[in-house]
């Protein structure tokens, strides 16, 4: 038989009166439990709360997508507490140690509530601590899978134009070493200034020339009509360079006067050195644009964090917002069109760092994820009395009725378990609060729009 005050040592029942707490022994079961005894498992009807009062239990088990362990001791209060939506055991709860608890059926709530209001207050304390954990672990966890997901994307945005530059700089050590020998052997030949004139100018008019690059056809014919050329004059085995010559567009008619004026192993020595430096121009090119890649992301990603910025300061909408969509190229390009549509003058809001950045994140991300990736984002912007508004619509399958009145509710999500949290809307309605603003949804299969409305600061 419990001992009264062995109930009151638990500070939820802690100085209730003796007729309380009669009551409630009364209406419990006593739990006598051995180490590794099972006292419920996921699927069962959740119908009890339970009361320990010596030993330990843990609770295993998978909570949102994640295998959880929770621990409750001597003087802990768990399962199903007053006013609870919980309606089925999630987890396995398992006795690590002798134990003994006190098992309390939620059928004896409304009883409860009447008989013991200062307890029930008590526990709904405890059950909101809880709720509080929980989120504030979620939140940790939404925040984690999104920096997860951005930098899987931005380690490969870095990576392709990194890999460029270095195969770029691989590839132009080794034309180096070729144009040096070019170079030494028209070095040994005895040419007049009209032949070096000459070759010097083909060179630097294939190096200064920047035409798009032709067509594959275009390619393939232009390579057999220089081909042909070298082996008109005895060059049987410049194939190599027939192809790299052709890639850049060079005509065979321009390189007939080579032929002309030069001996033999005069043009071939021309030839190489002014393919050569065409290859390493054209390689140079490569490098520039692949590190000034790097330049803009790197660039992007300080300006989206606000990384060496003060917290709170006048923020350009239209710049945020640029700068999330560099950050999602690696899901954008997959096959999704942004359109844009902003006001021209700068919409300037006082902001707290790069919090407006998530919310633009969490919307566009949704919206991708929506569409599966391919279709079209319209992204506008345009200022309505002293609010900047932002429209981001999507032309996906649109939220269904019955959905869309929860979509800004904590933890509730559409998605596959493990995909997501249900908290990427919560975190952005937050933050639009946050900044005095709102936000709303609009949807309609074919089209749901997204409208944030922001004060503008008092510089705009």
């Amino acid at each position: 038989m419990i001992d009264k005050a062995e109930l009151l040592r638990v500070p939820a029942f802690s100085e209730l009166p003796d007729d309380q707490i009669e009551w409630f022994i009364s209406q419990a079961e006593e739990m006598v439990l051995n180490a590794g005894d099972v006292i419920f498992r996921p699927g069962e009807p959740a119908t009890f709360m339970l009361v320990v009062l010596e030993g330990q239990i843990h609770a295993r088990g998978e909570l949102s997508g994640e295998n959880v362990v929770l621990s409750f001791g001597a003087g802990a209060v768990t399962g199903v507490l007053p006013f609870s939506r919980m309606k089925q055991v999630s987890l396995t709860g398992r006795a690590t140690v002798a134990s003994r608890l006190l098992r309390f059926p939620t059928s004896q709530f409304p009883e409860l509530i009447q008989k013991m209001p200062e307890l029930v207050k008590r526990l709904v304390a405890v059950m909101s601590d809880r709720i509080r954990e929980v989120t504030r672990v979620e939140q940790q966890r939404d925040r984690l899978a999104a920096l997860g997901k951005l930098s899987a994307g931005l380690a490969h945005e870095l990576n392709n134009p990194a890999s460029a530059a270095k195969r770029a700089s691989s590839q132009l050590s080794q034309i180096m070493f070729r144009v040096r020998n070019a170079s030494l052997e028209l070095g040994r030949r005895d040419l007049t200034p009209p032949q070096r004139a000459q070759i010097e100018g083909l060179e630097s008019l294939f190096v200064q020339r920047d035409d798009p690059p032709p067509d594959a056809l275009t390619v393939s014919n232009l390579e057999d009509e220089l081909d042909s050329l070298f082996r008109s004059h005895g060059q049987n085995d410049l194939w190599q360079l027939a192809a790299d010559l052709a890639r850049r567009n060079v005509q065979p008619q321009l390189l007939e006067s080579l032929f002309a004026t030069l001996d033999a192993g005069t043009a071939r020595a021309a030839l190489i050195r002014i393919s050569s430096s065409i290859e390493i121009a054209n390689l140079l090119k490569e490098i520039e644009s692949s590190t000034s890649r790097i330049s803009d992301l790197v660039l992007a990603i300080k300006e989206y964090t606000f990384m060496d910025q003060t917290p709170i300061q006048n923020i350009d909408i239209v710049k945020g917002i640029e700068n999330t969509l560099t950050i999602l190229h690696h899901k954008l390009k997959r096959g999704v069109v942004v359109h844009r549509d902003y006001q021209k003058v700068p919409l300037l809001v006082n902001s707290y760092g790069s919090e407006l950045n998530q919310v633009w994140t969490n919307i566009i991300d949704n919206a991708i994820d929506a569409m599966g990736g391919k279709g079209e984002l319209h992204i506008r912007t345009y200022r309505e009395d002293n609010c900047v508004v932002v429209e981001i619509a999507d032309n996906g399958p649109g939220i269904p009725p019955d959905v869309l009145p929860h979509i800004f509710e904590p933890f509730f999500t559409t998605k596959g378990v493990g995909q997501g949290t249900g908290l990427g809307l919560d975190t952005a309605q937050r933050i639009v609060k946050t900044h005095r603003g709102s936000i709303q949804v609009k949807s309609n299969p074919g089209e749901t729009c997204f409208q944030v409305w922001i004060p503008l600061s008092e510089d705009a």
